[in-house]
């Protein structure tokens, strides 16, 4: 025992001990971000499975996004008040258990529950992972480090697709849980024996009351637009009960503004709201995100529901746009020290609308090369819009103020898939029963014509998320303002 007291003496006061940190904080975040998208190929599957219908499948991803989005900003105050390190693995046992249980799951209700569990885990784990790395780096090695931990997110999303088919065709969709469960205890030793723990010396209260009214919000929003169009709701949008979890939700949303810019110490210092490019890109992701992650929920069910697909062949077609993406990102960054950054991101977000538009022209007899054009576009676009948008938003911010920026970011970005993956799919039955009804067409030809009804409004969405800026081009214009957005 004592020789691996001193093992783990040497290794915490070692020149490597941040780098260790690092590659625990990858596995971790790697683990949390591809359990947004490995469960995505697998939803045919899993409806056939519990036999339900789009409207409850939806559920499984968005109940995940939604206790994620919820605990990324409140996870730092629990963490400085019970130790970093104790509650990051108490993140990970959370997610580790989440993921064990979906693996059992023998119903679509439990199934849901479990993911929510995770959904717990993976926001502790990915809030945390960026504020351990950057305490343990000194600033000169924080952008590679930073870089480095990116990494591990991009590579789950490229490859997430693809692992989440082999598995579930070469195996069965539970194992796309289970696998989860062996790393994941492999992190949790890791982290007890490697990490350091740390707390805070200052220490806020904690903002119970936004906690509350965004732990409320997000699904009594969610649950409205997907009860809306369910067919166990015959009275659809003008039910009582949509119309109160949206009137509740509203009231839920107004609560938290107000909390949070009163509050001493809030959960989301949405004060940086305020800063003008700040602001106006985090309205610009949030309409973006909508179509963005909405637009990725909806093609592996139309290429296994519509054409046929097996759940890896829907998968793989993903793995060239994470590439894409990646060194389109890196080069679009390197671009914006010679380029204006907002030419950037409108190039970008035009690309991706067309990939969109190109898209809501799909059939039931879409080649397999047309659909990946279409990808290729995606991933072009999505790497020129993002590394200049992040210029973009912290442009005027300080360095105090990069870790509440990069809170807002996050939960916004989760915020916009969980509600556009509900409002799309609400549209996606809506289309596809007005389809069914009105033409005389196969079910997969129906299905076929409400997802890509759903892929000319994401379209129009994403267009959409060019407007704060034209309205911030039109104001410098008329003389409102004196800042140069364009830069």
């Amino acid at each position: 025992m004592g020789g691996f007291g001193e093992l783990q003496r040497r290794l915490r006061a070692g020149s490597g001990y941040k780098w260790w940190v690092l590659g625990l904080v990858m596995l971790g975040t790697f683990m949390a971000v591809l359990d947004v998208t490995v469960v995505n190929v697998g939803i045919p599957t899993i409806m056939s499975a519990f036999h339900i219908g789009i409207s409850s499948a939806e559920w499984i991803v968005t109940a995940y996004m939604i206790t994620m989005t919820i605990m990324l900003p409140s996870s730092g105050w629990i963490a400085d008040r019970f130790g970093n390190k104790r509650f990051y693995i108490v993140g990970l046992a959370l997610f580790t258990l989440g993921s064990g249980l979906c693996a059992q799951a023998d119903s679509d209700a439990f199934l849901i529950g479990a993911r929510a569990l995770q959904g717990v885990g993976s926001g502790i784990i990915q809030s945390l992972g960026l504020a351990i790395v950057t305490r343990e780096f000194p600033p000169q090695q924080r952008g590679l480090a930073l870089g480095l931990w990116a990494v591990a997110a991009a590579a789950s999303i490229s490859f997430g697709p693809l692992i989440g088919g082999y598995l579930v065709d070469d195996f069965s969709w539970h194992l796309i849980f289970d696998v989860n469960v062996p790393i994941g205890i492999l992190a949790i030793a890791l982290s007890a024996v490697v990490q350091k723990e740390w707390k805070s010396p200052v220490r806020g209260r904690f903002d119970w009351a936004g906690f509350v009214s965004i732990a409320l919000f997000m699904p009594l929003s969610v649950y409205g637009l997907a009860k809306g169009n369910s067919p166990s709701n015959p009275d659809g949008w003008a039910s009582p009960q949509v119309i109160g979890c949206f009137v509740a939700a509203a009231v839920a949303l107004a609560v938290f503004i107000a909390v949070e810019l009163r509050h001493p110490h809030p959960l989301l210092n949405i004060r940086l709201l305020g800063d003008r490019h700040f602001g106006v890109a985090m309205t610009v992701l949030f309409i973006f995100g909508i179509g963005m992650l909405g637009g990725t929920y909806l093609l592996p069910l139309y290429m296994q529901k519509g054409l046929g697909y097996t759940a890896i062949m829907a998968g793989s077609v993903f793995l060239p746009v994470g590439l894409i993406q990646g060194i389109l990102s890196t080069l679009s960054g390197f671009l914006t020290r010679y380029l204006k950054i907002l030419p950037l991101v409108f190039a970008g977000v035009l690309v991706m609308s067309l990939s969109f538009y190109l898209a809501s022209r799909f059939t039931i007899h879409t080649t397999h090369g047309s659909i990946m054009w279409v990808l290729y576009l995606r991933g072009f676009g999505m790497g020129l819009t993002f590394a200049p948008l992040n210029l973009f938003s912290l442009k005027n911010l300080s360095l105090k103020d990069m870790a509440a920026a990069s809170g807002i970011a996050n939960s916004v970005k989760q915020l916009s898939g969980s509600i556009g993956i509900a409002m799309l799919t609400a549209i996606m039955t809506s289309r596809t029963s007005y389809h069914a009804a009105r033409e005389s067409l196969s079910s997969a030809e129906t299905f076929v014509g409400g997802i890509t009804d759903d892929f000319g409004v994401v379209c129009l969405i994403t267009l959409a998320s060019l407007l704060p800026f034209l309205l911030m081009l039109v104001k410098r214009r008329t003389g409102r303002t004196g800042t140069d957005v364009s830069k």
